[in-house]
């Protein structure tokens, strides 16, 4: 699974745009209504809900915000309605991208989107082109000073996961993307402290960039997340880390 935990690394430009409390907000709210909507309002028995708020807690979301946000969802106060959608397109370098979107204006969504492929000298793909690239997982982070890889490993494996991977940020647990939630409470209550959870869209292998390329493709994936009606961003593209280091010093 190249590429799901440099992913982290390679946000590290993206560090500006979400320091824009508004637009992290409006991305939150349709997060929360959306899986309010869909699942109900009991974060209990809606485990997207309860990570939606967990969320919107950890940017300092007003409760009273979080409060419109899933009654909205729920229908108890009048709300707009969203849909999710994914679009899909071609990066620098022959690299694939998922964009996922919640909009309540596709057409607006759409004409946004294409306008930063086109300025970013990317293209974007008819529906099912990259798609067959990815793969749907839940992905739970845990830092390594949280516990040994061995005993984490086998907390694992017993409440359900795939895998466990290492790098240098820590350890990543691997779910079934259904299982997500399940594995995350049984670790939970194992004692394991979690740092963050969640669904992914990871590629089976990766292209590697460095240069230029490297530089034309972090600021694609940064322009689109820019963008009020992204939620999320995939590639199967990985940086060089001398190319990062690079970037950094910028």
């Amino acid at each position: 699974m190249s590429g799901h935990n440099k992913w982290s690394t390679i946000k590290h430009k993206k560090g500006k745009a979400d320091a824009i409390r508004g637009r992290v907000f409006t991305k939150l709210i349709k997060e929360i209504t959306v899986a309010a909507k869909l699942g109900g309002g009991d974060q209990s028995a809606n485990p997207r809900l309860r990570k939606a708020v967990l969320d919107a807690k950890a940017n300092n979301m007003p409760a009273d915000n979080i409060t419109r946000a899933i009654k909205k969802g729920t229908g108890e106060l009048e709300g707009v309605s969203y849909e999710e959608i994914t679009y899909e397109g071609y990066g620098p370098g022959g690299t694939a991208l998922l964009v996922d979107v919640t909009t309540d204006n596709r057409n607006r969504a759409i004409t946004e989107i294409r306008m930063v492929f086109n300025k970013r000298g990317a293209k974007m793909a008819e529906p099912g082109a990259v798609a067959y690239l990815f793969s749907a997982v839940g992905q739970i982070q845990v830092a390594r000073a949280a516990m040994a890889e061995d005993e984490l490993m086998l907390l694992a494996l017993d409440a359900g996961a795939k895998d466990v991977e290492t790098d240098d940020d820590g350890y990543t647990v691997v779910t079934e993307f259904a299982d997500l939630w399940t594995v995350r409470d049984k670790l939970e209550a194992a004692g394991v402290a979690i740092a963050d959870s969640k669904l992914a869209k990871v590629a089976a292998t990766s292209i590697e960039l460095a240069g230029k390329e490297a530089e034309s493709a972090l600021n694609l994936v940064e322009a689109l997340e820019d963008l009020d009606d992204v939620q999320s961003v995939w590639s199967n593209f990985d940086v060089d880390a001398d190319t990062l280091a690079a970037l950094d010093a910028q």
